[in-house]
């Protein structure tokens, strides 16, 4: 196949890359010369390792497919593979297509790198959630770290020393593709004072004019319906520790000076006794998925880093990071639901 035809330069170029494309959208594998490979733009900032390209090189199998940027060309995963099909002396190599910006291609690359195959260092993480601060600064903290391989605060340090940022944007959008306000609290404030101000408005409109969820809209006119804020405690700050609202006080857990692995635990402990959660099989489960992590509180987490072989810890750190993101995932739908 010709760059030309990758290209798309003609209708039956586009023709011919549809009849490439699989049921679900994505491209179909197929085989490209490795001198139309364009490799730039590589999240990795130390270049190619040798070792791993060698390592490669010796698999008797093929090599699976590499992703390319279909207008360009670029790589977007499967470097080492392009260099290690050419020390095995191939001239073609498998390939799939990504169709989409290049800001996007190199957001991809960074997702797949940091997910699977050799994994990205450090630097390489901290170097790319710059990067994509400046190509979609609308995207939320967590959104982003999903994709780099780091955690939410890291990102949230990055931005707030970042220059390249838009300092107006008050919206980020999250992994489920819906915008937010940067501050909830100020969103719900703003409802609140849309609420009063136009009392006539419907809830599609206040929740479009304060750039909030519909579901948001709802819960800030049923708080000032019963007299409370209409800003949650837990979007109120350090400052909110006394409750002045009428609402419920806070309890030991959240309270507590230092509260962290004790609060967790205290909490943990508290959600045990509840008989609604540890007398049916989906509550006793997850009641131990929450316990897991208080196995790894102070000196105890220590010692399983020092049971890690040095050959695993590439493998465990990328599992623990799953384990993690699943966790704020299940956290986000119970936010949601409620």
């Amino acid at each position: 196949m010709s760059v030309g035809l990758v290209r798309g330069a003609d209708n039956t170029s586009q023709a011919a890359h549809q009849e490439r494309m699989c049921p679900d959208g994505r491209s179909a594998p197929t085989t490209l010369p490795l001198e139309d490979l364009r490799l730039a733009d590589s999240p990795r900032t130390t270049g190619v390792d040798a070792g791993h390209v060698h390592k490669l090189a010796r698999t008797a199998t093929p090599l699976p497919p590499v992703l390319v940027h279909w207008p360009t060309l670029r790589v977007i995963d499967g470097v080492h593979r392009v260099h290690a099909a050419r020390l095995r002396g191939d001239d073609r190599i498998g390939v799939r297509y990504f169709e989409g910006s290049a800001e996007d291609a190199f957001v991809e690359a960074v997702r797949l790198n940091t997910s699977r195959g050799l994994p990205l260092t450090r630097a390489d993480r901290a170097a790319a959630v710059e990067r994509i601060l400046g190509t979609h600064p609308q995207w939320s903290d967590r959104l982003i770290a999903s994709a780099a391989g780091v955690t939410a605060g890291t990102v949230a340090a990055v931005r707030k020393r970042s220059t390249d940022q838009d300092e107006q944007s008050n919206t980020r959008r999250g992994r489920d593709g819906r915008l937010r306000p940067v501050d909830p609290a100020e969103g719900r404030r703003r409802a609140g004072l849309l609420l009063a101000e136009r009392p006539d408005a419907t809830l599609r409109q206040i929740a479009v004019d304060a750039g909030i969820a519909l579901a948001t809209a709802r819960d800030v006119r049923e708080r000032i319906r019963r007299g409370e804020d209409p800003v949650p405690r837990r979007f109120r700050g350090p400052d909110a520790a006394t409750d002045t609202s009428g609402l419920a006080p806070r309890t030991a857990a959240e309270t507590a000076p230092g509260a962290g692995d004790a609060g967790m635990d205290l909490l943990v402990t508290q959600l045990r006794k509840d008989p609604s959660l540890r007398l049916t099989e989906s509550g006793r489960a997850l009641l131990q998925m929450l316990s897991v992590p208080l196995l790894l509180q102070g000196d105890k987490a220590q010692q399983f880093v020092e049971a890690v072989p040095g050959h695993r810890t590439a493998s465990v750190v990328q599992a623990a990071r799953g384990c993690a993101q699943r966790l704020l995932e299940f956290a986000e739908q119970l936010e949601r639901r409620t």
